[in-house]
């Protein structure tokens, strides 16, 4: 209670907002995000960069009315406010791990799945592989250091209580999940029309000659095809993630002008 005396009750809210959207954030960003990430360390974690960011952040008084029912309010604004930072984050992990789906559907690894430390759930091999492929790209070009400077940056376009949500916010939202999804096509259809290539292959030979165990031929065959051509992508797969770190922070700026009412 003695730490809590520290601040004053406009500062304690101001500190509250800040430590909701960095605690959003990291609670959904992947590999923090996971399941396996003990909760107290991401809370640690939180409260730290929370008590380094604090004395940083300017706020207007006029976002914070006398109005109890207004607390809520501001609270959920800063949650929905690092809901999409995360979002834009994870829609290209979301990308690759798509790629990772088709592509294991393809090979036939639709029944051959692993559980998901990110969500508990199961996934596809080849997807949980794409995944922690991306994750190690992400960190090797310093991913993580345009992350915590967007978070910076973040305070200061929409500072805690000036959250305006437009009208044109969810449009760009859906045309943003859309391209995750042609990026996600894009960088699995190699693999995938070698993969059909070979089912048609195996078809047309098992037409000709029925006495043929197509099924046992083909299983291993169409595993060897997919992991050479996921193996052949990984290439694709930097390069999107260095255009797409690039790209990390005028997104993130666009998106959070229309937060501040820019």
């Amino acid at each position: 209670m003695e730490i809590l005396n520290i601040f004053t009750p406009d500062e304690m809210r101001h500190f509250l907002l800040v430590l909701t959207r960095v605690s959003v954030i990291l609670f959904l960003f992947p590999f923090f995000g996971s399941e396996s990430f003990p909760a107290l360390v991401k809370a640690g974690l939180a409260l730290s960069i929370t008590l380094v960011l604090f004395s940083t952040v300017s706020t207007d008084p006029d976002h914070f009315p006398d109005k109890v029912l207004m607390a809520p309010i501001l609270l959920v604004s800063e949650l929905f406010v690092g809901m999409v930072i995360a979002l834009v984050v994870r829609l290209f992990f979301a990308a690759v791990q798509l790629a990772g789906l088709l592509i294991g559907f393809q090979m036939g690894f639709s029944m051959v799945n692993v559980v998901d430390p990110q969500t508990g759930s199961q996934v596809s091999v080849i997807e949980q592989l794409g995944y922690w492929t991306v994750i190690t790209v992400f960190i090797l070009l310093d991913g993580h250091y345009i992350l915590l400077r967007a978070l910076v940056e973040s305070f200061h376009m929409v500072p805690p209580g000036g959250f305006a949500l437009p009208e044109v916010f969810f449009n760009q939202i859906m045309g943003m999940t859309a391209s995750m999804f042609i990026t996600g096509i894009k960088i699995g259809a190699p693999a995938i029309v070698a993969l059909l290539f070979v089912s048609v292959a195996f078809g047309i030979t098992a037409k000709f000659a029925p006495q043929m165990n197509v099924l046992i031929i083909s299983f291993p065959l169409k595993i060897a095809v997919g992991l050479i051509f996921f193996a052949a992508v990984f290439e694709v797969i930097v390069r999107f993630s260095r255009a797409y770190i690039q790209d990390f922070p005028g997104m993130l700026h666009y998106v959070l002008r229309m937060f501040g009412g820019g």
